[in-house]
């Protein structure tokens, strides 16, 4: 009798032991994703779907066709290109709002958990535009609170990258370093607060010689005074000389008031210097919130259409003053 308990105790812990060395490990502070099967995962979403809040999923050099979604539980996850060069992985997707029927459903990642990071890699759709209407194709949607998204390429055409959130009251916070964010239409959009820090800024020709687009849609709530900031970024592209706008009002809400900040930035030729700033629909730009700050370049000017901000008001306007909230949130160090 001891000898047959003896014998099954140690056939259990023989099997527990074989399962925890093969089994993959969803609890594991870090898992790898490798598109050749070398790692845990071969998708970036089997890895998202199967690890804990707070796991480290490292993407291994390769191009992931596919769509990803953080979804609101899996908080605190970091997703890493393993290289450390963000070119290296490339998360692609191709969805147009002509195909799918709405602009929020075209992401190729969507984030929506708090306190996420996405560092070295790039985010990308590759939907070709024809110019038949409907074409907005989003690379990225941070539709989270408290994120942060380092040395990332964000890449895209018509709203390439969103802020988003489920209502106008609620206040979600993102940090972009040393990231770079191409399009041509309304590429930055969205509600948020979103903060460019060091950041390239690209826009890409529409080919025309009058209009090559707009940087920035903001449609901040009316009650939030920090909607996008640009600090020390650097605007430019292949674009025929000033055709391009710094932004529009985007108003799809009665409490949109867009807010957008540039400051201390470099402004490439292609960027308006009579008038930089332009209206959208039946929303005139001059009821926005449109600041510049101490830019410089080619792009760069003051006039009666360009609103400055002075020395003392620019100190109500830095990363910190943008991403603190009422929690003191600070990822800018």
């Amino acid at each position: 009798m001891v000898k047959a308990m003896r014998r099954a105790v140690l056939v259990a812990a023989l099997i527990t032991a074989a399962t925890a060395a093969t089994a993959v490990p969803a609890q594991a502070a870090t898992v790898v994703v490798a598109a050749d099967g070398s790692g845990n995962y071969r998708t970036v979403q089997a890895a998202v779907n199967a690890v804990a809040a707070g796991t480290t999923i490292s993407i291994r050099k390769g191009t992931y066709r596919e769509t990803v979604t953080v979804p609101s539980g899996k908080t605190g996850l970091t997703l890493v290109g393993a290289t450390g060069v963000a070119s290296d992985v490339v998360i692609v997707g191709n969805k147009a709002a002509k195909n799918t029927g709405s602009t929020l459903t075209t992401a190729t990642v969507t984030v929506n958990a708090a306190n996420t990071t996405v560092r070295a890699l790039t985010v990308k759709n590759d939907y070709v535009e024809t110019g038949s209407g409907s074409e907005q194709a989003v690379a990225l949607a941070a539709n989270g609170d408290r994120q942060v998204y380092d040395n990332v390429r964000v890449l895209g055409n018509q709203d390439t990258l969103l802020s988003w959130g489920p209502t106008y009251a609620v206040r979600y916070r993102q940090y972009f370093r040393n990231c770079h964010v191409e399009g041509d239409v309304d590429f930055i959009f969205g509600l948020g607060s979103m903060v460019f820090d060091r950041c390239t800024i690209t826009s890409l020709s529409r080919g025309s010689s009058s209009n090559n687009g707009y940087v920035t849609a903001a449609s901040t709530d009316r009650n939030n005074p920090y909607g996008f900031l640009f600090r020390g970024c650097t605007f430019g592209g292949a674009v025929t000389a000033g055709t391009v706008s710094l932004g529009r009002p985007w108003s799809p809400d009665v409490n949109s008031n867009a807010q957008v900040v540039i400051r201390e930035s470099y402004l490439g030729a292609h960027i308006r210097t009579s008038q930089p700033w332009t209206d959208m629909g039946s929303t005139s730009w001059r009821s926005a919130r449109f600041f510049e700050y101490a830019n410089t370049g080619p792009g760069a000017g003051v006039n009666a259409n360009r609103p400055q901000l002075s020395s003392t008001a620019a100190a109500n306007y830095t990363p910190q003053k943008y991403l603190a909230g009422s929690d003191g949130w600070n990822p800018v160090g």
